[in-house]
């Protein structure tokens, strides 16, 4: 029986920081990054599963808004920027976290709008990215397990800046890392 193989995926390097000693890939931010990178690895090294770790704006609101402090595992991924039909996308890899699942959209901007936000969430989503439907999209077609946990970097209003995400990136990179040691290694 051989090993099962894992490939370990960031889109970007910050996300990456608390994980020098782990093998794994950056892809670059953004879907056509995400998705050439990603493409290119597994045509190089065939693998049984990809894990992707990284970070993500809350666009939910109410008494059910996520955390910023608890990793959550995407278990349906939407494209919120696309203004023709696509199909949602369910990550084919085990759900480890069934308590903590969320919906994702994925658009090529950083949200820090309100009225951006709003028509996200509209979408039943209650985080943003700038990859995951790029990830699960390769992954299907490569037919390869796929496993998103992102842990939420801001609220992705009108108070959100750049400077913010830059700062507080290297703290949720050392968050990932405890869930990779705890809950995935």
């Amino acid at each position: 029986m051989s090993e099962s193989t894992t490939l370990l995926v960031f889109a970007h390097r910050d996300e990456a920081f608390a994980f020098a000693d782990v093998p794994h890939l950056v892809t670059g931010v953004g879907k056509v990054q995400g998705a050439v990178a990603l493409a290119a690895a597994l045509a190089e090294t065939p693998v049984d599963r990809v894990v992707v770790l990284g970070t993500a704006g809350v666009v939910g609101d109410g008494p059910d808004r996520l955390s910023l402090d608890e990793v959550v595992q995407v278990t349906r991924v939407v494209q919120h920027d696309f203004s023709l039909p696509s199909p949602e996308l369910t990550p084919a890899g085990e759900v480890l976290l069934p308590e903590r699942t969320a919906t994702i959209a994925t658009g090529d901007v950083f949200v820090k709008d309100d009225a951006q936000r709003a028509h996200i969430s509209s979408l039943g989503a209650e985080l943003v990215d700038m990859e995951a439907y790029s990830y699960a999209t390769v992954c299907a077609r490569f037919s390869v397990a796929l496993q998103l946990f992102k842990i939420p970097s801001d609220f992705a209003d009108s108070a959100t800046t750049d400077e913010e995400w830059d700062t507080i990136v290297f703290r949720k990179s050392e968050q990932l890392r405890a869930f990779w040691d705890a809950r995935l290694r």
